[in-house]
């Protein structure tokens, strides 16, 4: 299919020049194109770029499903094929994108693990605040369930984005795109606590960490897998078997903000999400929640007659 060379070499070029995207990334459309080709040397069709048709994309589909791979993968696969397509239209190169009615998998969504409301309190008291890393993993952990951070969020946050008189905090988060989100009582009252009694006590803090809110002993930034293990270290130590990481406190805290009542667009925004689609798998959590509580206690959950 030597036709489909030079036009592949295009739409390189296009990625990488005028896109301005990563080598990695640039493989990664390249090598959904070639998987398209791979179909048509399978069926033995011998297509031009410009000669494919929906239908021969509705069997590619079919194909890739058939292969194993998962409705993410497939998606994937089908976004860099429309991709392509995309491509040629801008360059004239066809009249008409054949991908556009082309249908995608519906895309598997796990719903991540979550702690209930008594479990996170049990994790939260189970930190021992008789020392100065303890006043920091309490006031930590308390920022990360009342906000909903990511962990390079909690790494990076400043004392400088502290508004904490007015309940909130900014944060930067992915993008380096600000937002601002309210910080509750008892939080705020742990960060206090651990800037008054330890933070402003720490005297071995390097020049590039003085803005640093959350420090190791060593006077720097924490490392992502520092907040892992004293997540897991205060999760074993309430007594929960639950695999819970740092990003466990996130989902809690949307979880229960919904099942509280909240508006779906606020949680979007507290969280930082792009889309209100990445904010909804927690509407599924509160569902999945609501229907294990029918079938467990109401008394014809269980299908007595």
């Amino acid at each position: 299919m030597d036709y489909w060379t030079q036009p592949l070499n295009d739409y390189r070029s296009y990625l990488t020049l005028e896109r301005s995207f990563s080598e990695n990334t640039v493989d990664a459309y390249l090598r959904d194109v070639r998987k398209l080709l791979d179909f048509f040397r399978y069926k033995q069709l011998n297509l031009r770029p410009e000669e494919v048709k929906k239908d021969h994309l509705d069997q590619f589909i079919k194909w890739v499903a058939a292969s194993g791979l998962g409705t993410n993968s497939q998606t994937r696969i089908i976004s860099g094929v429309r991709a392509f397509y995309k491509f040629m239209l801008l360059e004239d190169t066809i009249d008409f994108d054949p991908t556009t009615f082309l249908k995608r998998p519906r895309t598997e969504r796990k719903i991540p693990e979550v702690l209930s409301i008594e479990e996170m309190q049990k994790v939260l008291d189970s930190v021992d605040l008789s020392s100065d890393h303890g006043l920091r993993n309490r006031a930590m952990l308390e920022t990360l369930y009342a906000c909903g951070l990511r962990v390079s969020e909690l790494t990076e946050l400043k004392l400088s984005n502290l508004m904490l008189d007015n309940s909130y905090i900014k944060v930067i988060g992915k993008n380096n795109k600000e937002r601002i989100v309210p910080i509750g009582e008892v939080a705020s009252k742990h960060i206090k606590k651990y800037i008054k009694e330890a933070r402003k006590k720490q005297h071995n803090v390097k020049k590039d960490s003085e803005n640093i809110l959350f420090l190791n002993h060593r006077g720097t930034y924490l490392t992502r897998v520092m907040v892992f293990k004293i997540v897991k270290e205060a999760v074993q130590r309430a007594g929960i078997t639950k695999n819970i990481s740092p990003h466990t406190f996130r989902h809690s805290f949307a979880t229960h903000l919904i099942e509280g009542g909240a508006d779906m667009r606020a949680v979007q925004d507290m969280l930082g999400h792009e889309s209100i689609a990445t904010t909804e798998v927690y509407a599924h959590i509160d569902k999945e929640y609501l229907r294990e509580t029918i079938l467990m206690y109401h008394p014809r959950g269980k299908g007595k007659s």
